[in-house]
């Protein structure tokens, strides 16, 4: 029998999982799909409930639902808890369990490109559900301190309050303003945009990045357009970026298995195929 899983969010079209899913069924022969599944927020406990009983495996949680989603799973896995957001829903023994592969797929993103922080800085642009997990992925990788810049602090502060650290990886936060983004950044060894800033339509952030040490690196979870404002500010001055795209695919490994029983690889093929998909939408 065939199985099913998919994406859902709100708005969902813009999401490439279903070209990245759909290249790792064609690569293991698995008769699978994944589709896009559009919900707005007051429709996704029956979109959910609808899927379930149509029999699909899963699925992959995008914004705005990922604390929606926490709250609905029976039950969810260390990070979700943590992170108090999910992103991937399994359906299976008649009830739905949670997991936040989010933190997993931005840590093994900046694991491959810049390797762990050993108690170096970080500054992260954001206080939803993505800044979560990147709050988590950050301790993963033994940040000292992590300068969490957002427009509303109090809620940045009651975020940072809420997510528990792992045992021995408790890094500091110090929430922040985004205008006083200049009088930390030149203490950063990477720099993390966890909004929706520069995506698509959307404005994009406006920093001065003059500020960054040369060996900073910035990485921008926004992923369409691949190259963002951001990024291309930050190569103009000479520093390492690091696009959304690493992220995306790191991120899906678990939720393919979760979904198909395969566990599928992050291959330069894949990048190229999501890079293409890309080029087709510009």
């Amino acid at each position: 029998m065939m199985k099913r899983a998919g994406v859902i969010g709100w708005p969902v079209a813009h999401s490439l999982s279903p070209v990245l899913h759909g290249h790792w069924l064609q690569e293991h022969g698995i008769d699978g799909s994944y589709e896009k599944i559009p919900a707005a927020p007051e429709d996704f406990t029956a979109t959910i409930a609808r899927l379930r009983g149509e029999g699909f495996s899963g699925v992959n949680v995008t914004v705005p639902h990922k604390e929606a989603a926490f709250a609905l799973a029976d039950s969810n896995d260390a990070v979700a808890m943590s992170a108090k957001a999910t992103n991937l829903l399994s359906f299976k023994d008649g009830g739905i369990s949670g997991r936040n592969t989010d933190a997993y797929g931005l840590m093994a993103s900046l694991q491959e490109n810049i390797g762990p922080l050993d108690g170096k800085a970080a500054l992260l642009l954001g206080a939803g559900g993505a800044a979560r997990g990147a709050i988590i992925a950050l301790r993963q990788l033994r940040a000292g301190i992590i300068y969490l810049l957002a427009r509303n602090t109090r809620g940045a502060v009651d975020m940072a309050t809420q997510i528990v650290p792992p045992p021995g990886r408790a890094a500091v936060i110090e929430v922040l303003r985004v205008d006083e983004f200049a009088q930390v950044a030149g203490k950063a060894a990477v720099v993390v945009n966890a909004t929706s800033a520069g995506m698509g339509s959307n404005p994009p952030l406006d920093l001065d990045l003059s500020a960054l040490p040369q060996g900073a690196a910035v990485c921008d979870m926004v992923y369409h357009p691949l190259e963002t404002a951001l990024l291309k500010a930050a190569q103009a001055r000479g520093l390492r970026t690091i696009d959304g795209l690493g992220m995306l695919m790191h991120q899906a490994v678990p939720s393919f298995e979760a979904f198909f029983g395969v566990r599928p690889e992050v291959t330069p093929g894949l990048r190229a195929a999501l890079v293409d998909a890309l080029a087709k939408r510009a």
